[in-house]
């Protein structure tokens, strides 16, 4: 049976393995929190992208 080390006395390497096991696994999904823009503001890359749109048509 192996003794019970405290995680703060644990090695770099253990560490991460530990950091490993309690990880979850999100399955495709992105965990970090998205915000859509401000819609007052002025964005240039909208509006070329609407000239590109124009250009193919």
């Amino acid at each position: 049976m192996t003794e019970f080390v405290s995680y703060e006395k644990l090695s770099k390497k253990e560490k991460r393995r530990v950091n490993a096991r309690r990880r979850k696994t999100w399955q495709g999904a992105s965990p970090v929190t998205r915000r859509t823009g401000n819609k007052k503001k002025y964005n240039r890359k909208k509006i070329k992208a609407r000239l590109k749109d124009d250009d193919l048509s």
